[in-house]
């Protein structure tokens, strides 16, 4: 294969698998390595770093920086921006959204009511099937350890952050919740000892991916709360949270996530007062 050859990138991540298999058999051995190791772990590549995933396949980090242009994309970055756009796609704007609802003639305050009750139950029921009870169980332990809890949420984790800290100050769990008023940057209050519970979904915060990233590098505890094992938010946790919430008409609700904050909250104030 004529390595300088013009290669359009991949749009979706069905053209990278089929792109994956063309090539495989002509690439020389690290790059090879790199693609067996890619085919077998696509799912880590929108939360793993260059490095990480260079370990993985044993190849130097350039081998692999070779193997995405190989396979078409400008650098590392790119060929990860194409699997996280895959497991975090995007969501229409309000009004669009508004707009889907009168077209489908499910937006009079009554039908709403019913329709975001029913999305409301059905993440709870799907919350109590799938509650990973080891997570749940070792972070309640990573906070209950803690000396302060910082949490951090943006956007519409925003109101969970509130409501966990609320509950926390409530069960004399010392907390701070960092909120971005004013842009004031809190990250210098994080001090040995301490552990943050990040909470962000798709499409996910930046601010608080940082935040979880920083906490992280300087050896503190990060608990995730998020929708996806996937999400590039699981790469700096301890211990992760993942929730279900059922949308209706792109609207999506925090039942779920509520719940799972308030029982979070309570059991790590039980635990701090058994300890």
């Amino acid at each position: 294969m004529d390595s300088a050859a013009p290669m359009t990138t991949p749009a979706t991540v069905e053209e990278f698998r089929e792109r994956l298999a063309e090539l495989s058999d002509s690439l020389p051995k690290r790059l090879r390595q790199c693609a067996d190791y890619i085919a077998a772990n696509t799912d880590r590549i929108a939360v793993s770093t260059v490095a990480e995933l260079a370990a993985g396949a044993d190849v130097p980090p350039s081998a692999l920086m070779r193997f995405c242009q190989m396979m078409g994309f400008s650098g590392f970055s790119e060929m990860q921006k194409l699997f996280r756009e895959a497991y975090s796609p995007g969501w229409p704007d309000y009004s669009t959204r508004l707009k889907n609802l009168k077209e489908t003639g499910a937006g009079s305050p009554a039908a709403l009511l019913a329709e975001f009750v029913e999305a409301g139950r059905l993440s709870l029921e799907a919350l109590a099937k799938t509650a990973d009870e080891g997570s749940l169980a070792q972070a309640v332990a990573v906070l209950a350890a803690a000396e302060t809890v910082h949490v951090v949420g943006f956007r519409r984790a925003y109101p969970v952050a509130s409501y966990l800290t609320y509950v926390f100050e409530k069960m004399s769990v010392p907390s701070m919740q960092h909120d971005g008023v004013g842009k004031l940057d809190h990250r210098f209050a994080l001090r040995t000892g301490d552990a943050l519970v990040a909470i962000t979904f798709a499409p996910y915060s930046e601010e608080t991916l940082a935040l979880a990233a920083d906490a992280r590098a300087r050896g503190l505890p990060v608990v995730a709360v998020t929708d996806h094992l996937t999400s590039p938010l699981a790469r700096h946790a301890n211990a992760i949270l993942t929730v279900p919430e059922v949308d209706f008409g792109a609207f999506r609700s925090l039942s779920a996530t509520i719940a799972l904050a308030l029982s979070l909250a309570v059991a790590v104030g039980t635990a701090r007062g058994e300890g």
